[in-house]
């Protein structure tokens, strides 16, 4: 189980690595895309979210840009059992949910599927491909859809080298503030 200590951890140690196929590192590509969603105005769980959205890339470590090797890392679905003491449903399914995000996407505006970056492509095909019409619908009525298709957004966007974003020691009392809120409701339906 991580704490938020061993996210910060897991940033230092591993967020200096390229961010496959791009020109930003894997931590500059977190902090943007939860730079993004704060200047859009998302409360403070999907910022957390935006923040935290790739570290699986960090958790299950496959190298540099294991989509050219035909491995897809999961990266969605890995730290999720690590970090669902921490966090609640509004921190953990937008990121769950965002790979399914972009191939919802890609099914139904073409012009999204044609500006992917070259890595995105092959993690696509990688990911199960485009949906079709009935896993579309399906895809729309999951919780946390609508924070999911926010999150990839943000997600695209944000791989701007030298953009200027707060440091990752300022996001720590936001994820303090979500950890809090999972509490409090814990113990509020206790």
């Amino acid at each position: 189980m991580l704490t938020i200590e061993m996210i910060c951890r897991l940033f230092e140690q591993g967020g200096g690595r390229i961010y496959a196929g791009e020109q930003v590192t894997q931590l500059e590509h977190a902090l943007q895309t939860a730079t993004l969603a704060q200047k859009a105005g998302a409360d403070i769980e999907l910022v957390c979210a935006a923040l935290l959205h790739d570290l699986g890339h960090l958790v299950n470590d496959k190298g540099d840009t294991p989509t050219a090797r035909g491995i897809d890392d999961l990266h969605q679905y890995c730290m999720l059992p690590l970090m669902r003491h921490l966090f609640g449903p509004a921190v953990l399914e937008p990121i769950k949910l965002h790979v399914e995000a972009k191939r919802y996407l890609c099914a139904v505006d073409f012009e999204y599927l044609l500006h992917l970056s070259p890595d995105s492509r092959r993690s696509l095909h990688l990911q199960g491909g485009v949906f079709n019409p009935t896993e579309v619908s399906e895809f729309l009525r999951k919780p946390y859809a609508q924070d999911a298709l926010k999150l990839r957004a943000w997600d695209d966007r944000a791989k701007v080298p030298g953009m200027k974003t707060p440091t990752l020691a300022e996001f720590v009392p936001l994820m303090g503030a979500c950890a809090a809120r999972k509490q409090s409701s814990e113990l509020a339906h206790s």
